[in-house]
């Protein structure tokens, strides 16, 4: 239930309005978010790489509903690539096609993308596009696949979510094409006739995780559950396939000793850092994939703010 709530408040604009302006609200999410600008997501990017740990960039924002929006959402993510080859941090970007209009017109976000892309390839960053609620999963595997992996092959790849009952079907198509992916859960409410539930998901997970560590082409394993990390590592060891092939991702603050100690086994981790003026959505979906967070986080945000 409290699952559900999260993700309903994620999609009301009028209590986004109010969040923002209130000061305990932002300190938590100060704990997910590295701030507002690219500048303070470079500042995050730079002591996470000081520990040994690989950043990804992701302005937030999704849905856009305007060409003029989607072109100003693309100048930002175009910002951020030059941001990350001016400081010489170790880090990629992600984007959601919504933001860049595959709501609106294929061909307007293919064009958007195209921009980013050329952008990336002068820096030679990477860019993963990010995977979106059921409605758009095949439109977005059927643009990176038939409009943007043939022109630019390695330097782009895409999430699979392994509670959707395709996705089993679409990692075999991933592979078959040697595409980068992600594979993580999944955050956006499903019907059950789309999505697994429950231990099925982490069934899924374990399966396509593993198809993707014996057959694929540099995975991301994006997950903070410990039981499949360590059956990640464990399948690996047991398949000899090197810590070189693959790579660990985490989101921005949280289970940092996680990150640390995978790091500190030699393992390749990633964290995912977000940062935008868009932050109360991804947000929600954050405490809905784990409310506990929420109990913990405000009560010591509350703790520093009496405590001033």
């Amino acid at each position: 239930m409290l699952r559900r709530t999260f993700l309903w408040l994620s999609e009301r604009r009028g209590v986004f309005d109010f969040v923002k302006r209130n000061g305990i609200a932002r300190r938590i999410a100060s704990r997910f978010v590295a701030g507002e600008t690219v500048e303070s997501a470079v500042e995050a990017a730079r002591l996470l790489n000081a520990g040994g740990i690989l950043v990804s960039l992701d302005v937030l924002g999704e849905s856009v509903s305007s060409a003029d929006g989607t072109r100003t959402a693309r100048d930002e993510v175009i910002e951020t690539l030059d941001a990350i080859s001016q400081s010489g941090i170790d880090g990629n970007v992600s984007v959601k096609l919504t933001q860049l209009g595959l709501d609106i017109d294929r061909d307007l976000c293919v064009h958007n993308m195209r921009w980013i892309l050329r952008r990336a390839r002068q820096h030679d960053v990477f860019v993963r596009i990010d995977m979106e609620s059921s409605e758009h999963t095949e439109r977005t595997l059927d643009l990176f696949l038939n409009a943007l992996h043939p022109e630019f092959g390695e330097l782009c790849g895409v999430v699979i979510q392994s509670y959707l009952r395709r996705s089993a079907a679409d990692i075999e198509r991933l592979i078959e094409r040697q595409a980068r992916v992600r594979l993580c859960k999944g955050a956006y409410a499903e019907p059950p006739e789309v999505a697994l539930q429950g231990r099925e998901v982490d069934a899924a997970f374990a399966r396509l995780m593993e198809a993707l560590l014996e057959r694929g082409n540099y995975p991301a394993i994006a997950t903070h559950d410990e039981t499949l990390i360590d059956h990640a590592v464990a399948f690996a060891e047991r398949r000899q396939i090197g810590k070189e092939r693959f790579e660990f991702q985490l989101l921005y603050g949280v289970r940092r000793d996680l990150q640390q100690r995978l790091r500190k086994a030699g393992y390749n981790v990633r964290v995912y850092v977000p940062f935008g003026a868009a932050w109360y959505p991804y947000l929600m979906r954050r405490l809905a994939e784990r409310p506990a967070n929420l109990v913990s986080m405000a009560a010591s945000t509350v703790k520093e703010a009496v405590s001033r």
